[in-house]
This record gives structure tokens, sequence and C-alpha cells, in this order.
């Protein structure tokens, strides 16, 4: 949330996320994402993307992002699934 589009194959949405942010490491057991940066910079995982670039989460993949300027990010999940969000201590 919050998506634009939703279905039970996919969901579309526009994420917003301000530098800093402190966004929880985690997983998806059954979804995948499609992301494209739109405006901004971060850090997933140890790879630093801005905009512009597209990226890819597997299943099963935890993420640990960090927003290291204001961010706008469209994210396709496919599928949707809600509560498919794993939370992993840091």
């Amino acid at each position: 949330e919050p998506s634009v589009y939703k279905t039970r194959s996919f969901e579309a949405s526009l994420k917003f996320h301000p530098k800093g942010e402190i966004w929880p490491k985690h997983y998806h057991k059954e979804a995948v994402e499609i992301n494209l940066i739109i405006a901004g910079k971060m850090e997933l995982n140890g790879t630093f993307l801005r905009e512009g670039d597209i990226f890819v989460i597997d299943k099963m993949e935890v993420v640990d992002p960090k927003f290291l300027e204001d961010c706008s990010i469209v994210c396709i999940k496919t599928p949707s699934i809600i509560g498919d969000k794993y939370l992993v201590e840091r």
C-alpha cells in the first residue's frame, strides 16, 4: 500500500520514501517485485540505485533498503497477496 491498481494477479503502486526513512528488513514468500526509481537515490543490500534504475526483488530475497534521498518508486508486485511480507530482525 498504497496501491493504485490491485488484482489477485498483481498490484501497481507509487511509493514515496523520505530520506532516512527506516523501512523494515523483510522478504516475501510468494511475491516478486519489479521496481523503477522515478526520483532519488537509495541503497539496497549494498547496491546503490538512482533515478531511472530498475531492480527486481525475487521471492524469499531478504531486502534491507536505505533511502539516501527522498525517493519515488513505481512498484509492480506479482502476485498480490495480503500479508505476504515477513519481517527479519536486524
